[in-house]
């Protein structure tokens, strides 16, 4: 190899490669540090009963049942940390977001796990479908789902810039990084929000806000800006309310 090549290779790589590695470094070691925190919250178990305190999940190790996704849980910074298994909750809130409990559906991307945690990315009047979304780890080994804490859909804006139903990274070991949507009135009835059925479903569940309904008969949307529609609902959501 051309020795001269290989040092204007080597002074490249070192003066602008390196860096942005280092910031990309720094920046997987932030979104880790963040997925491990403890987040205020509240859950209710089967029983109905709620907890108030401090959430967090855990991002690898076994749970207290095998097969399910569970959730950290402690009353306040001093308190001792219970593990709690999906099967023993209902559902939970953590920061601004809701989740509820669901059993493995038939299709779109799930976790090992047979019960898992799908975040409420809609919620709706009893009789209507809501919209679900599973964004974590999936298949082979390791723990089980693995939201994005603080995506804010359940109370507020900032659902992100549109990873899409169906997309996913490999991360080794057999498991990969994927997010799924599903929708129905609960999460019995879940089903898999597809690119088919993706307008008329979401023209559905998102049909209070006609501008968003239009938006989609027009295609501005599809599963892979999803984030971005999502926005823009909540947005209207927001300055409609402000109106009343």
């Amino acid at each position: 190899m051309n020795i001269k090549f290989l040092k204007f290779t080597l002074f490249v790589f070192y003066k602008y490669m390196r860096p942005l590695l280092i910031i990309l470094f720094f920046m997987l070691i932030g979104i880790s540090a963040k997925s491990q925190s403890w987040e205020p919250g509240y859950f209710y178990d089967v029983k109905g009963n709620k907890e108030i305190g401090l959430i967090r999940y855990k991002a690898s190790g076994n749970g207290p049942i095998k097969d399910e996704g569970f959730i950290e849980f402690r009353a306040d910074k001093k308190a001792n940390t219970t593990a709690l298994s999906a099967s023993d909750l209902s559902s939970f809130v953590m920061g601004r977001d809701s989740f509820i409990v669901a059993a493995a559906p038939r299709t779109g991307a799930w976790s090992k796990n047979e019960i898992d945690f799908v975040l409420v990315a809609v919620d709706a009047e009893k009789e209507d479908p809501k919209l679900y979304m599973f964004e974590g780890k999936v298949g082979g080994g390791g723990g089980g789902v693995q939201p994005s804490v603080g995506i804010g859909i359940g109370g507020g804006f900032g659902v992100g810039g549109g990873i899409g139903g169906g997309i996913s990274i490999p991360l080794g070991g057999g498991g990969h990084k994927a997010t799924s949507y599903f929708y129905g009135r609960n999460t019995a009835e879940m089903k898999e929000l597809t690119p088919a059925n993706f307008v008329d479903v979401m023209s559905n569940i998102l049909g209070d806000e006609p501008e968003i309904v239009d938006d989609l008969h027009q295609n501005r949307y599809s599963l892979g800006n999803i984030g971005k529609l999502l926005d823009k609902f909540y947005k209207l959501q927001a300055e409609h309310g402000a109106q009343n």
